[in-house]
């Protein structure tokens, strides 16, 4: 398997052209059809920043304290959208490429394009869309004076992680959706109950003390501790969960390597 992996590198390289304009095309054509078109790829963002702060800081008053009297209006805001900005672009990474290969079977059975590459296109797509929003997010922090530090410059670093997760994960279920068809209803009840355990919406105090030790074997959790530790808490994340987090990425990385090994030939028959 590991012979093959410099053709593949190779493959990945050769169809990063085709990666990038499928990319272009799906961030301007995603809104075809509506009055404001791509413009929708910056509105929607925004329409969440917002709903975030006047909902929950303005109409429902949802406080948290330690960040001094001004800030503590907005801390739970600010709370919410660190794990909620996370999420949107791994769900959403995740649930695509896991239906990818169908979604694009013209593409696997007709063009000679690397199966690792096509994921790709989707994490890109994702990335512009999490960089727009945390544009926002940024803006917003500055004008309710929240202080923005030098931690700030560690969060590409752990959104690469995320998105390496997401990478090997979706892969792994892309290769097997293809072969076992309930794996897409799967995931989407599965991505329901992640969000709900993982302390997104909630603060992690509230949970029995078991619990919150549990967390630790929640990979999400351990993203979004990292994100909330960067930009709220201003101080570096624990690096153990994060480092077994990396470990654990590489080998389902490895996993889904292995499975695309031993199932491309019939996966594109299948498809």
């Amino acid at each position: 398997m590991y012979a093959s992996l410099y053709p593949r590198l190779r493959a990945v390289k050769a169809s990063l052209p085709l990666i990038l304009h499928m990319t272009r095309q799906d961030l301007v054509e995603r809104h075809t059809g509506s009055v404001l078109g791509a413009t929708w790829t910056f509105v929607s963002p925004l329409v969440n920043i917002l709903v975030f702060v006047l909902v929950f800081s303005s109409i429902m008053g949802a406080r948290l304290e330690g960040f001094g009297a001004e800030i503590d209006r907005f801390a739970y805001s600010i709370y919410l959208i660190c794990g909620m900005l996370a999420w949107i672009a791994f769900a959403n990474s995740l649930g695509r490429i896991t239906n990818l290969f169908r979604d694009q079977s013209h593409l696997v059975t007709k063009v000679n394009v690397s199966l690792l590459a096509l994921p790709l296109s989707v994490l890109l797509t994702e990335s512009v869309v999490y960089v727009i929003g945390t544009t926002f997010f940024i803006g917003f922090l500055l004008l309710v004076d929240f202080p923005i530090s030098a931690w700030w410059l560690l969060v590409p670093v752990v959104f690469g992680l995320q998105s390496l997760f997401a990478y090997a994960l979706g892969l792994t279920l892309a290769l097997l959706s293809v072969f076992l068809r309930d794996i897409k209803e799967v995931v989407t009840v599965v991505l329901q109950l992640w969000f709900w355990v993982t302390p997104i919406v909630y603060v992690v105090e509230i949970l029995p003390a078991w619990v919150q030790h549990g967390m630790q074997f929640n990979p999400f959790f351990v993203l979004v501790d990292a994100y909330r530790s960067l930009i709220m808490r201003q101080q570096l994340p624990d690096l153990l969960p994060l480092g077994l987090f990396a470990l654990g990425s590489l080998l389902l990385l490895a996993l889904a390597l292995w499975l695309l090994h031993r199932t491309e030939r019939d996966l594109r028959d299948c498809l």
